[in-house]
């Protein structure tokens, strides 16, 4: 461990106060806490005390700063600044230090010292002076979860209580990077020390909570309460922070202990990523005197750019003058704060209510996740005698929100597409980018204080643009928008990243919807794709089609004929196969099909009467049904990938059928309906159902395209899922599957891949089981993946999930995409429709084909351009298919013997290279910006030029496997270092 003492003479001082009595030894450290800010993004922190001490004794200093990295150092002794009211003996100690830390990781930062104030009734039995104080900040140093700064107090953590009366504090805490505060009640701790060692901390052995009864006289402890109806409480607000302790008993001083810890969205998932202690004290003084009460507004939301300005009121029972304070960050923002006023004034109650005009001009500079937190403190001034001024707090939050995207007039284009235009965003130079989003017909929604994009409205996101750009053509990836449809969009604006939000996503509140159409029908127009019969083999769809109604006759003379495709899956061409050929009907039975595992999507293509393929339709899919086993109960979800709306204000009623295992379609019963315009496509039914038994469900979608005249394309289109079962309270998982994983070898890798080859991918391949009961029992796969080789057991070791398939339930290949490399291990689960998983499948694993070579020769500045420098081979000398160094084409034959040599998944670099005697000459390492080639230009560690010569290296590569004993390499050679004569 590393101590820096910073003065010899706080020692000396210490030493002799510690040999006074214990009055003088007692009066001194009352609260505090540490804060941290890191200056981003390196790993230096500034790191500051807030101490507040008893002014009457011994003065600050001699107690250990611990980094949390084995540094840390002996305060020096100072004098406090008078704090507060100048007859509670209260100083403050501000000391801010500076400190970088050697790595990622986590790291707890404290401070110890030796006593704590006097007669501290909860501590100790009042015998506090021998107990030191303790403090504890978490920060934790991880590129992952970004840059952190710790919270930061505005209310002091010395406050007042009288006894009897119900006590409140608040610390006013808002965090500097939108993070989300969460409060916790803990124990206070003390330092241990070992003569003059820090040795760590510990809880305080004799410490009790506040409303503990052995701070209150027995006769009063079961009634202690404010209105007396029972025993004293004590707790935390866990979301807002405020202390309620209802009432203190005993007069003198107490202490107590929170955590305020932050919360990060990483992934769409809450990580902890610090913490701060404060150690506080309460004095508690007999009075004769109630506490004064505040009334503020409703939570908000406000659009930014919009003014507020409300009225907070206070009141006193005794009719005494209150004084009404607010701490937020809204007070100390950059740009445009909030104000409040009258400040620091007490108010007469009496005959009217105190009051404050609290106003904030808010701007879009103010967006943030989290709400801001507003903590209004009020404040009594009893007469002399009465006892101590009493306070209550109440906790106000702001949400402020990006406006409404603005539409100007969007029109139909060319080839059923759409032209988008919309104005420049008011908040342009706060956000980044601009979301667009479209579905298939109208649909009623007027935002409030909901930001993005509702999920219950079915849009679905086609396109992120930059800020500046305000038009786009939507093509529908140039397939063209769905004929006969009417087609709408909404806009939403994103601002950037705050540290409290790494998923780089503040949503602004979404736009009004603009839709045009209805398109012109001159293709088919998809009607129906319903499931008739639920069966593994013999299961039959019905697919309809309109009459392509809008097409020329003279350009395209009917009659018309259609071709009928299908694919499997909801979207795609997975297996498209022609099944219907020159047929002049607008509808087909597809029969002979797996409807009880599969998804099938179709298309049809028209033609006229000389067979000129004039369009395609839009693909639509069967609507497929799951269903989760729940306690007691079963839960419905269903999707289709269709061209017109399922979620229509027109038709906003599904149709929920449910049976016994065995029956067939016409047997099943309505059981209920859904609203499908006011959630997502999901019905719970709550029985009463039989835990043994197997309900077999059918659902049936109610949608439509929006086009004005039912007798061209009726409405509602009614459309049915597939028949599923499934029994209540199911906890008995699927079989274990097995697979397969299609690689190729390293010489193909290095025969096939060019040097700076950067798109790897791992394709999987597993069979349904054979087995009947197994594979009625599974719904889908879910693919877990590792960076580490664990061998193959069941356990679920380091994997994570990478895919859920709910929405592929017949796919038995993935292919995972866009890796930083092959190496990769996978598993696989069968899900029952209760969401049961099976046992893990066989481990399978991908992993790299490491690489790394080096020449025997080269010679620098010979002014030639040809090995002027030692390097790893690579594919650096061949511009556009030529040489740089000699000229000349470079032939296949070249090519393929350069990949075999070029560095390959290679993470560092470090290379050692000595003369003939042993001395070393030159060091490298690709730590930094430094590259993995060497590029050594033949001169030592100090830049002078070796001669001719053989040298000799040893270089440690570290590369990227799977397997640690892969890792690293030790390469040893020599190289000849030639110079012209």
């Amino acid at each position: 461990m590393k101590k820096i003492l910073l003065s010899i003479r706080s020692l000396f001082i210490l030493a002799f106060i510690i040999a006074l009595n214990a009055k003088l030894q007692a009066t001194h450290l009352r609260a505090g806490e540490i804060t941290v800010t890191q200056v981003c993004p390196s790993r230096t922190y500034q790191i500051c005390l807030k101490i507040y001490v008893n002014t009457e004794g011994v003065k600050f200093g001699g107690g250990t700063l611990s980094f949390g990295d084995g540094d840390e150092f002996i305060t020096d002794e100072q004098n406090s600044v008078p704090f507060g009211d100048p007859s509670d003996n209260v100083g403050l100690i501000e000391l801010c230090v500076t400190h970088t830390y050697p790595g990622t990781g986590q790291y707890k930062v404290s401070y110890a010292e030796r006593n704590r104030n006097a007669d501290i009734n909860n501590i100790n039995g009042g015998q506090s002076v021998n107990i030191s104080f303790f403090l504890e900040t978490i920060i934790e140093i991880d590129p992952f979860k970004g840059c952190n700064n710790s919270p930061r107090l505005l209310i002091p953590p010395i406050d007042k209580a009288c006894t009897g009366a119900a006590w409140f504090h608040n610390p006013g805490a808002y965090d500097l990077d939108g993070d989300s505060l969460s409060y916790k009640m803990i124990l206070p701790r003390q330092g241990i020390f070992d003569k003059d060692e820090f040795r760590g901390p510990a809880l305080i052995a004799n410490y009790t909570l506040p409303n503990d009864a052995s701070n209150y006289s027995t006769s009063k402890y079961n009634n202690a309460q404010e209105d007396g109806t029972g025993p004293p409480l004590f707790f935390i607000d866990p979301v807002t922070g405020t202390i309620t302790w209802d009432a203190p008993g005993e007069e003198g001083e107490y202490n107590i202990a929170f955590l305020i810890i932050e919360w990060r969205k990483v992934d769409n998932v809450w990580l902890e990523i610090g913490s701060i202690t404060r150690d506080m004290q309460i004095i508690v003084e007999e009075c004769d005197n109630k506490r004064p009460l505040l009334e503020i507004p409703p939570d908000t939301c406000v659009v930014a750019g919009s003014p507020i300005s409300v009225k907070i009121y206070g009141t006193d029972p005794d009719g005494d003058k209150v004084k009404i304070e607010v701490f937020s960050q809204t007070l100390i923002l950059d740009s445009s704060p909030a104000d409040y006023s009258p400040k620091n004034v007490f108010q007469s109650t009496v005959p009217s209510k105190a009051e404050i005009n609290f106003v904030w001009n808010t701007k879009c500079e103010h967006v943030k996740q989290q709400a801001y937190q507003v903590v209004f403190k009020i404040t009594d001034d009893p007469p002399s005698g009465k006892g101590a001024k009493l306070v209550s707090f109440a906790t106000w939050n702001i949400k402020v929100v990006g406006p409404q995207p603005i539409w100007n007039p969007i029109a139909i284009a060319p080839n059923r597409s759409v032209q988008l235009d919309w104005k420049n965003y008011n908040c342009s130079a706060q956000a980044d980018s601009m979301e667009i989003w479209r579905r298939i017909d109208s649909v009623a929604f007027t935002p409030v204080c909901e930001t993005g994009m509702p999920d219950n409205l079915g849009y679905e996101k086609i396109k992120t643009l930059k800020i500046g750009e305000t038009t786009y053509l939507d093509t529908n990836n140039k397939m063209g928008l769905p004929p006969g449809a009417v087609v709408c969009y909404r806009l939403v604006a994103i601002f950037p990243a705050t540290f409290g939000n790494t998923e780089g996503r503040i949503e602004s509140l979404v736009s009004d919807e603009a839709c045009v159409g209805p398109f012109p029908a001159d293709a088919p127009v998809m009607t129906n794709v319903t499931v008739d019969t639920t069966d593994r083999e013999n299961g039959f769809i019905t697919v309809k089609w309109t009459h392509p109604f809008d097409l020329d006759p003279l350009f395209f003379p009917p009659p018309y004929k259609y071709d009928v495709y299908r694919a499997t899956g909801f979207s795609g061409d997975n297996g498209l196969t022609l099944i219907s050929n020159q047929q002049t009907d607008t509808s087909f039975v597809d029969d002979e099909l797996n409807t009880l595992e599969n998804v099938f999507n179709y298309r049809v293509v028209v033609s006229d009467n000389s067979g000129f393929k004039i369009d395609t339709s839009a693909m639509a899919s069967t609507v497929r049904l799951s269903v989760k086993s729940l306690i007691g109960k079963l839960e419905l979800n269903w999707a289709a990938k269709v061209p017109w709306s399922l979620r229509s204000d027109a038709n906003p009623l599904h149709v929920i059928y449910r049976g016994n295992e065995g029956d067939k379609e016409d047997q099943l019963v309505n059981i209920g309906t859904i609203q499908a315009t006011n959630g997502a496509l999901k019905f719970t039914d709550n029985g009463p159902l039989e835990e043994n038994k197997k309900y077999c469900y059918r659902v049936e979608t109610r949608g439509g395209y929006g086009y004005d005249d039912t007798s061209k394309i009726p409405e509602p289109l009614i459309n049915f899922s597939q028949i599923v079962c499934a029994q209540p309270s199911d906890t008995i998982p699927p079989c274990r599957q097995d697979v397969t994983l299609d690689i190729i070898s390293c010489e193909q890798y290095y025969e096939l891949y060019g040097c700076k080859f950067n798109n790897f991918s791992n394709k999987l391949i597993w069979t349904r089981s054979g087995d009947k009961r197994c594979r009625d029992d599974i719904s889908h796969y879910r693919i877990y993946y590792s960076t580490k080789f664990q061998g193959d057991t069941t356990a679920n070791g380091d994997y994570k999930l990478l895919v859920d398939l709910a929405d592929r339930p017949s796919d038995t290949t993935y292919i995972d995409k866009d890796l930083p490399s092959f190496a990769r291990c996978y598993r696989l689960v069968a899900v029952d429709r209760s969401g049961n998983e099976s046992p893990f499948s066989n481990e399978v694993c991908n992993d790299n084909c490491p690489n790394y070579q080096l020449p025997n020769v080269f010679t620098p500045q010979n002014n030639d351009n040809c090995n002027d420098y030692f390097s790893a081979y690579s594919d650096r000398n061949i511009i556009n298919g030529n040489f740089v160094c000699g000229g000349g084409a470079a032939s296949n034959e070249d090519l393929a013997g350069i990949r075999k040599l070029c560095p390959r998944f290679v993470n560092r670099i470090d290379v050692v290279i000595v003369d003939r005697w042993g001395k070393q000459v030159f060091f490298y390492s690709s730590r930094g910006e430094n590259g993995i080639y060497i590029d050594w230009d033949g001169k030592d560690d100090k830049g002078k030029e070796l001669s001719t010569g053989t040298y000799f290296y040893s270089a440690r590569v570290t590369f990227e496997t799977l397997k640690p004993e892969d890792r690293i390499k030790i390469i040893k050679g020599w190289v000849q270092l030639v110079r012209p004569n």
